[in-house]
């Protein structure tokens, strides 16, 4: 997507040929930085730190640490602590498992010499099929946008609600959520994002509105709890949120908050769509609120916010007493029968077992294995 005009990827090989170049989320919105990873430690430290962030981003970034891994020491003792490493800097999303599990199994029965040519291959494959399955569903969502589209007035805008940032950020390119409408601004038709500011982290007001403001799409940055309001005045004609995890029969985890927007449209009325790629499914998963691990993260990301002041400075405020107690649940879990629809690679379905099945059979089979 675009920065200053200028299309840019959110993570990318440099010319060099072995090291790895990726957007620095935590500056954004007030810094634009680029950090250079060298060394698979590095990589692991960006995903925990959260310098990348978003389930298929996680993944990319999982998959070149390998390549750097292996760059330093093809042998199997540095593949397994290599994986073993990254698989535990973030609990809940499952495409860093699919990642970590994917690139071993492409290097595992290779002879030690040929793991790095073959690890920066393969990472690479996964960034460029990122690219591939996010388009695909932009398409898919862009034809529910399309049909709100010829059921309102001419002229009248489309309002699109949604949560955190499942933005390209949040992937290597165009994103899952913003895909759709993305497609739909570039095709010059009136949509208009309501971005939930996404406490705590403020990922939806520091990142999504940072990139649609970038690529020129028209939105509002909103208090996380005005969503409800909005929906009952009839603001929003459809949700779209991104998802870290998908069970085997349709529940959603993502950033905590989601539920209670899937609440809140399901009362008025309002479709609920989550978009994801298909490594985002877990089928091994089946009850989502009793079986995704959900993340606890630190408790100054509730206790303090940064922003820029008056005279330009980037600061850091506590905003909570001291000697309050803080939990920081970093995900909720919508119930599937919140869901109106999962919009995927392969078409919009519905969020139950069979529908995901019939459309996934090759993952089905791998979960089985």
């Amino acid at each position: 997507m675009k920065v200053e005009g200028k299309h840019i990827r959110s993570i990318w090989l440099e010319p060099d040929g072995w090291s790895v170049s990726a957007i620095d989320q935590r500056r954004l919105p007030h810094e634009f930085v680029v950090a250079r990873l060298k060394t698979c430690d590095a990589a692991a430290d960006a995903i925990r730190s959260m310098l990348v962030r978003g389930a298929p981003l996680i993944g990319a970034t999982a998959a070149y640490g390998i390549a750097l891994a292996m760059r330093a020491d093809g042998s199997d003792a540095a593949l397994d602590s290599a994986c073993k490493m990254l698989i535990a800097t973030r609990p809940t999303a499952i495409n860093l498992k699919w990642a970590l599990d994917d690139m071993r199994s492409t290097l595992r029965h290779l002879p030690p010499s040929a793991r790095a040519e073959a690890a920066y291959r393969r990472a690479g494959e996964i960034a460029e099929d990122d690219i591939a399955i996010n388009t695909g569903i932009g398409r898919h969502g862009f034809a529910l946008i399309e049909a709100i589209v010829a059921a309102k007035k001419p002229g009248e805008r489309v309002n699109v609600l949604t949560h955190c940032n499942a933005g390209w950020l949040a992937t290597v390119d165009w994103g899952t959520a913003t895909a759709p409408i993305y497609l739909a601004h570039d095709r010059g038709h009136a949509v208009h994002v309501w971005v939930d500011e996404t406490r705590p982290r403020n990922q939806g007001a520091s990142l999504t509105a940072w990139e649609l403001g970038h690529h020129g799409v028209p939105h509002t940055v909103i208090p996380d709890n005005t969503g409800g309001h909005l929906m009952q005045h009839g603001m929003v004609d459809l949700v779209i949120v991104g998802t870290d995890r998908v069970t085997a029969k349709g529940d959603v985890c993502n950033k905590i908050g989601t539920y209670l927007k899937a609440l809140a449209a399901h009362d008025n009325g309002i479709p609920f769509y989550v978009a994801l790629p298909s490594p985002t499914i877990d089928f091994g998963v089946d009850d989502g609120i009793r079986q995704i691990p959900i993340e606890q993260r630190a408790v100054d990301e509730v206790t303090t916010m940064t922003g820029r002041t008056a005279d330009g400075r980037i600061e850091t405020v506590r905003v909570v007493p001291d000697g309050s107690p803080v939990a920081n649940y970093g995900f909720d879990v919508t119930p599937a029968r919140l869901v109106t629809g999962l919009i995927t690679e392969r078409g919009v379905i519905r969020a139950d077992r069979a529908a995901l099945a019939a459309a996934f059979p090759e993952r089905v089979a791998a979960a089985a294995e």
